[in-house]
C-alpha cells in the first residue's frame, strides 16, 4: 500500500484542487501590481498612541528585528552543519537609539502591569455593558473628530489626494455616519490618508535620535513625542468649554470634553488589551522586539514591491503559517493558567488549558522551537481540538524560557534524550495536577506536536516502551512537520539567515532595509492565504532565517542567564540587555553547538565524541525501531518542507505505515495548517482515539 499524498488548494477546497493553486500563481504579477497601490494608499505606517500593534504584525516584524550585527563567520561547522561561506559583512538598518533603556524597560514594565492589572479586568466588565457595535461607533466618532489634525498634516506634507480624501471621508461620516458613529467612507471606499505632526516632522528630515517607552502611550521617540503634544493641540475638543478661560485658573486651561479622547483609547484599548497582554506573556524579551519594529513602524517610506529575482516556493508557503490563529478572539480568553512543581527542579511551571464540560479525550499540545504555550499556533491548534470534542493543554516548547528556567534539568537544550524526558516529566505532573483537580473529567491522552514539538513527541513515542512509572503513556501521537535530523534542520535556517549574501554587496543594505519595509506594508493590509506575497527567493529565506535566529537569541541569552559559561563578553543584564544582544546575534545555530552546547555537556561527563554523540541523538532515525513499533503514531508532513531531504522522506515512508503516514504536496514548514484539508487530517489523527473509559460507577454499554 501506498502511503497517503494529498495534494491541497490553499484556499481549503479539498483534495485534489491543485489546478486551483497554479491559477493563484498565475495571477502573482497582477497581485504585486495591487500590493504596490494599497501600499502607496495605505500612507506612513503610524500607529496611533494607544492603540495596539496587532499581533499578526507583530508576528512577522519583530521576528524579523534586532540583527543589529554581521553574521557570524569563520567557524569550523559542527558534526551535519554546512559549511558557512567565505567572511562577509553584512550591514542591517539600524534601529532608533535606545541610550536610556534601563528606563525605558522600568516604564515598559510599569505598562505591562496597568495593562494586566487594570485595564483587562475592567475591560472585561466593560465589554459586557458596551455592546461591539456601540464599541466600534464610539471608535468612529473619535477618529472623525481628530480629522482637523489629520488635515493640516496632510497639508503639511503635501499629500493633496490625502487631505482630499480625509475631507470626503469627515462629510461623509459626519453627516451619513451620524457625527462619525458610522463609517460610511469606508463602506463607500473613500481611502484613508492617517497623517500626525510626528510623520510630518519625519518627513521635513526630522530623524530620531533616541527611542522612548511613554507611560500609556507606549513606543515612541523625541521626535513623535513632540508630535504627540502637537497632535494633541490640534485636537478641537481642548478648544470647547462651558466656562470661560482664566489664566490663573490651571482647572480651565483644558476643556472637559477633552477627556474624551481617553474615553476613546479607553474604548480601543478594551478590544485589544487580551492580545497585547498575550504577546506581553509570550515572548521572553517583547519590549525589545517592540523596540526595533517601532523604526519601521515610523518609516516615512514607501517599499518597492518589486520582486527581483525568482521566487521560492516552499519558502513563500512557509511565511503562510501566519495565517494560521484562532478564530475566535474570546477563546484564549476561555483557558486557565495554572502551574506545577517539578521535582528535579524545584520551580514551578505553567501550563494552560481548555476543558470540556463533561469527560472528554485530552490533547497536550507542545509547539515549535523556542515557542511559547500562548503562541499563536498552539492556540490555534487548542482551539481547533476543543471546537471537536477534546480538552486541550498547551505547554512551552522545552527550547523556551519558560520551560528552560523552570523545568529543564539541562542549561543547554539541544541533547534530545534530556529535553525528551524532561518534557515528558512536565506532562506527567501536568496530568497528575489535572486529575487532581478534575477527576471525572479526563479521559484518554493524547500528544501532539509540531515543528520541534513534533520530533519531540515522537522521541516520546519512541522510548514508550522503556518508560517507567510514575510516567504517563498516551493513546496517541500526533506530530506535524517534523523534522528527522535537528542537525540538517538548524543547518538549514543558518543558510536562509545567509540568504542576503548572494545579493551584490553595494546593494545588500538597502534590499534589506526593503525587505522590512515590505513586511511593515503588508501587516497593514487585509491578507489571506490566496495572498500573493510579494518576495523573492532570498527575501522569504531571510525572513526565515531571521525568525529563528530571534529565537536562537533568546535561547542562548536563557541558558547563559541561567548558567553563564563565560563565552559571552557583556554582561547580562535584565536591564540593558541591547549590548549583549547585538553580540548574540553574531551566534549561529552551529556556533550554538560548537560553543556553547558541546562545551556544556562534556563539563557535564558526557562521552568523547560529543559532537557525533549529540548528532545521533537528535536525529529520529537512531529511535527507528522503537518508532516502527508504535502504532500509535500519526505523522503529517509536506513534501516540499526544507527542513526535510529526500532521504528524509524516504525514511518515513520506509517507517510508518500508510494509515500512519499523511505527506501533503506543498506548504513549505507549517505553511498550510489554516488549510481545512490538513486541519481535517489532524482532526482524523485524533478520531480513532478510543473513547474515553466511562466512569467506574457507569455500567458498560
Amino acid at each position: 500500500m501506498a502511503t497517503k499524498v494529498c495534494y491541497i488548494n490553499p484556499a481549503g477546497a479539498g483534495p485534489g484542487c491543485r489546478q486551483g493553486y497554479d491559477a493563484q500563481l498565475a495571477l502573482n504579477a497582477e497581485a504585486q501590481k495591487d500590493f504596490c497601490l494599497k501600499a502607496r494608499k495605505a500612507g506612513d505606517l503610524k500607529i496611533p498612541p494607544g492603540r495596539r500593534i496587532r499581533s499578526s504584525a507583530l508576528v512577522v516584524l519583530v521576528v524579523l528585528s534586532l540583527c543589529l550585527s554581521p553574521f557570524a563567520h569563520g567557524q569550523e561547522p559542527a558534526v551535519g552543519f554546512t559549511k558557512p561561506p567565505a567572511a562577509e559583512t553584512v550591514v542591517l538598518p539600524k534601529s532608533v537609539p535606545d541610550p536610556i533603556e534601563p528606563l525605558n524597560r522600568v516604564m515598559w514594565a510599569f505598562n505591562k502591569g496597568l495593562m494586566t492589572g487594570v485595564i483587562k479586568p475592567t475591560s472585561k466588565v466593560y465589554r459586557l455593558i458596551v455592546v461591539k457595535p456601540v464599541r466600534t461607533g464610539i471608535g468612529h466618532f473619535g477618529r472623525n473628530l481628530t480629522y482637523p489634525g489629520r488635515l493640516i498634516n496632510n497639508l503639511l506634507q503635501g499629500k493633496w489626494s490625502g487631505a482630499r480624501d480625509e475631507s470626503y471621508r469627515f462629510v461623509c461620516n459626519t453627516t451619513v455616519g451620524v457625527a462619525g458613529f458610522f463609517d460610511v467612507g469606508t463602506k463607500w471606499k473613500i481611502p484613508k490618508s492617517d497623517a500626525d505632526f510626528g510623520q510630518t516632522f519625519g518627513k521635513w528630515g526630522w530623524k530620531p535620535q533616541c527611542f522612548l517607552m511613554l507611560p500609556i502611550y507606549g513606543p515612541s521617540n523625541e521626535r513623535d513625542t513632540l508630535g504627540l503634544a502637537a497632535d494633541t493641540a490640534a485636537n478641537p475638543l481642548i478648544y470647547i468649554a462651558p466656562y470661560k478661560f482664566v489664566a490663573n485658573n490651571p482647572l480651565t486651561y483644558l476643556g472637559p470634553y477633552t477627556y474624551f479622547s481617553y474615553v476613546v483609547m479607553y474604548n480601543d484599548l478594551a478590544d485589544s488589551v487580551d492580545e497585547y497582554v498575550r504577546f506581553s506573556q509570550a515572548e521572553m524579551d517583547p519590549y525589545s522586539e517592540i523596540q526595533y519594529a517601532w523604526t519601521f513602524a515610523r518609516a516615512n517610506r514607501v517599499a518597492d514591491f518589486q520582486v527581483k529575482g525568482k521566487q521560492d516556493e516552499a519558502s513563500l508557503e512557509t511565511i503562510e503559517s501566519v495565517f494560521f490563529t484562532f478564530k475566535d478572539p474570546e477563546f484564549p480568553g476561555h483557558g486557565k493558567t495554572r502551574s506545577v512543581l517539578i521535582p528535579a527542579t524545584g520551580r514551578k511551571l505553567k501550563f494552560t488549558f481548555w476543558l470540556q464540560p463533561g469527560k472528554a479525550n485530552v490533547v497536550y499540545i507542545v509547539p515549535g522551537l523556542g515557542s511559547h504555550r500562548l503562541a499563536e499556533p498552539s492556540l490555534a491548534l487548542a482551539e481547533l481540538v476543543y471546537k471537536n470534542g477534546f480538552s486541550a493543554v498547551c505547554v512551552s516548547s522545552p527550547f523556551n524560557s519558560e520551560f528552560m528556567e523552570h523545568a529543564s534539568t539541562a542549561a543547554m537544550p539541544a541533547y534530545l534524550p534530556a529535553d525528551g524526558h524532561d518534557l515528558h516529566v512536565a506532562l506527567t505532573e501536568i496530568d497528575h495536577r489535572l486529575h487532581l483537580l478534575y477527576p471525572d473529567r479526563l479521559g484518554n491522552r493524547a500528544l501532539m506536536g509540531y515543528s520541534m514539538g513534533a520530533f519531540d513527541s515522537l522521541y516520546v513515542a519512541a522510548t514508550e516502551p522503556t518508560n517507567q512509572l510514575p510516567l504517563i503513556k498516551f493513546d496517541r501521537y500526533v506530530a506535524i512537520n517534523t523534522p528527522v535530523q535537528m542537525a540538517h534542520g538548524l543547518s538549514k535556517l543558518d543558510e536562509f539567515y545567509r540568504a542576503p549574501l548572494d545579493w551584490p554587496v553595494a546593494e545588500r543594505t538597502d534590499d534589506i532595509e526593503n525587505t522590512f519595509l515590505k513586511v511593515a506594508a503588508l501587516s497593514k493590509l487585509s491578507l489571506t492565504p490566496r495572498s500573493s506575497l510579494p518576495f523573492s527567493a532570498i527575501e522569504s529565506k531571510f525572513l526565515i532565517g531571521m525568525t529563528f535566529r530571534f529565537m536562537l537569541r533568546d535561547i542562548i541569552f536563557s541558558s547563559q542567564r541561567r548558567n553563564n559559561q563565560g563565552v559571552l563578553q557583556h554582561p547580562i543584564r535584565n536591564l540593558r540587555r541591547n549590548p549583549v544582544y547585538q553580540e548574540i546575534l553574531q551566534y549561529s545555530y552551529q556556533d550554538y553547538f560548537t560553543k556553547f552546547v558541546i562545551p556544556y555537556y562534556q563539563a557535564r561527563g558526557m562521552a568523547s565524541p560529543t559532537a557525533e554523540a549529540l548528532e545521533k541523538a537528535g536525529d529520529l532515525r537512531t529511535y527507528d525501531a522503537g518508532l516502527r513499533a508504535n502504532p500509535n503514531i500519526r505523522v503529517i508532513v509536506n513534501q516540499n518542507d526544507f527542513l526535510l531531504t529526500d532521504e528524509d522522506l524516504e525514511w518515513l515512508h520506509a517507517t510508518f505505515a500508510p494509515e500512519q503516514l499523511t505527506v501533503f504536496n506543498r506548504g513549505g514548514h507549517l505553511g498550510n495548517l489554516s488549510n481545512l484539508t490538513v486541519q481535517k487530517s489532524i482532526l482524523a489523527a485524533l478520531t480513532p482515539m478510543r473513547p474515553p473509559d466511562p466512569k467506574p460507577e457507569e455500567p458498560l454499554k
